[in-house]
């Protein structure tokens, strides 16, 4: 079947000669979207997915609630809710509607559904999350209540997450069916009156199918730049690169996500010389930041040196950025001082193993710190992406913006490499504080805890971009990083 624009050979030719900035057709019986990953990415399961399972499943199984395509919480089963005084429960009225297989969402099945959705999560970083819940309860007819043992203020954006789409055996309730088509995901909006929700009239003619494709990076550009399709999600900063070749046709296409998270190191193993905080610390002082900033060449990428980030709610600005009053020549002679100190007491330092991902932005970042390190007589070489090694990327977005995010991403019980008890039991005290400036305090003791630790380089914030032709209808720029399908099948004027 072909794609909405193949129809109009202009629009094609148009998108090569970089010309194309309103041929779109949202009139057209389908949208091709190009997710960057794995051919087979649209189709994995599980809970730890990459963008594209994620789309999907966010598209084929509501939760609770969902993100708009601002990144906002809105209705999904649950068509209203509220929350007691105390933040101590979360009582939902879910929306008079039909599972898949025709059964009725009730109280008892959307309960069902949510404990196997939480139960599924046990020994991932997203598990941390939920650990306030206390008990999920049915009540009468279509309610369902969560009961907390202390607040948790970010509790809808968290349930607003794919993985948190509920089943009912293997599916989703919708709003979107899936079939597959060798690689391609077919993605086609299920009528209103079959989700148990009113249909408004004409309804058919103001919605489109999705053929969702995973490609890898340069060829999802490549597909772009050939006008193959209208819209690129999933970018990240080793594929940016690529991305500015083909926007320099029409810098517009282009857009960067708003969005902060983690984005630097972890010491994967406590063995060798990484098994000491000093040597960790010495590795974090002799990155030029600045320099990977230029080299990075995002426009506004902002470097740091701080684990939270600056102005995240709830930060007290007791912490601030490491080594501001050494130059970088100061701080590399006294980082390669340290790694002498160690050698004094083993051995020659061993070449550490950075894994990476590939792309030209890995390629950047390798060659980016291989300089570095070798300043203060640290070998580097790069290890493929999925490989073991000594130092790991860590490139997260935050699923919501408070200190107690950020802290948890590098728990022990996220089980990412070093950690520090310390900083994990400043943490847990910090949530079961229910005085706002006391846990403000005492999350701020975890991170001081995490950066004395030298746990994580960090190095700036995660990269997320997109590449949009003209102006899609349910496409926008948002802080989750997060572009769900429902609202891109909207056809728009």
């Amino acid at each position: 079947m072909r794609s909405a624009f193949r129809s109009f050979g202009g629009c094609v030719l148009g998108a090569m000669l970089g010309v194309l900035g309103g041929c779109s057709d949202h009139s057209a019986p389908s949208l091709d979207v190009v997710v960057i990953g794995a051919p087979t990415a649209a189709f994995e399961d599980g809970v730890r997915l990459p963008p594209a399972a994620q789309l999907v499943r966010g598209a084929t199984a509501e939760g609770l609630v969902a993100l708009d395509a601002q990144g906002r919480v809105i209705p999904a089963l649950a068509d209203r809710w509220i929350v007691t005084d105390d933040g101590l429960s979360y009582i939902f009225r879910l929306r008079d509607g039909l599972w898949r297989d025709g059964g009725a969402i009730t109280g008892d099945s959307a309960r069902a559904a949510l404990r196997q959705s939480l139960a599924a999560l046990q020994g991932t970083a997203l598990a941390q999350e939920f650990a306030a819940i206390d008990e999920v309860r049915a009540m009468a007819g279509r309610v369902v209540e969560i009961r907390l043992i202390r607040p948790a203020p970010d509790l809808l954006q968290l349930l607003a997450q794919p993985e948190l789409g509920l089943l009912r055996g293997r599916e989703g309730a919708g709003p979107m069916a899936l079939s597959r088509e060798g690689n391609i995901a077919l993605l086609s909006p299920i009528a209103p009156e079959r989700l148990g929700l009113p249909q408004p009239q004409d309804w058919a003619a103001g919605v489109r199918r999705i053929r969702l494709f995973s490609l890898p990076g340069a060829d999802a550009v490549r597909r772009y730049a050939e006008g193959g399709t209208d819209l690129v999600l999933g970018g990240r900063f080793e594929t940016f690169a690529l991305a500015q070749s083909v926007a320099s046709l029409s810098r517009r296409d282009l857009r960067l996500d708003p969005v902060q998270g983690l984005f630097g190191l972890v010491a994967v193993s406590a063995n060798g010389p990484l098994g000491e905080a000093a040597v960790r610390e010495a590795l974090a002082m002799t990155v030029d930041r600045d320099a990977l900033a230029s080299e990075i060449g995002v426009g506004g990428w902002a470097a740091t040196t701080r684990i939270v980030a600056t102005g995240a709610p709830g930060d007290l600005g007791t912490i601030g950025e490491r080594w501001t009053d050494l130059a970088l020549d100061r701080r590399r002679t006294e980082a390669a001082a340290r790694i002498k100190r160690w050698e004094a007491g083993h051995q020659k330092f061993p070449k550490l193993r950075l894994v990476l991902p590939e792309g030209p932005g890995g390629d950047v970042l390798f060659a980016r710190l291989a300089a570095d390190f070798a300043a203060i007589g640290v070998p580097l070489e790069r290890a493929a992406a999925g490989s073991a090694g000594d130092l790991q990327l860590l490139d997260i977005v935050a699923r919501y913006a408070h200190p107690e995010w950020y802290l948890a991403q590098l728990s022990c019980a996220a089980r990412r490499g070093i950690c520090s008890a310390a900083a994990d039991a400043r943490l847990g005290e910090a949530l079961a504080e229910t005085a706002v400036d006391k846990r403000a305090a005492l999350l701020a003791e975890a991170e001081a805890e995490l950066t004395s630790a030298n746990v994580f380089i960090p190095l700036g914030e995660p990269v997320r971009w997109t590449l949009v032709r003209g102006t899609i209808p349910g496409f926008a720029s948002n802080s989750a990083g997060f572009h769900p399908l429902p609202p891109l099948a909207e056809r728009g004027e």
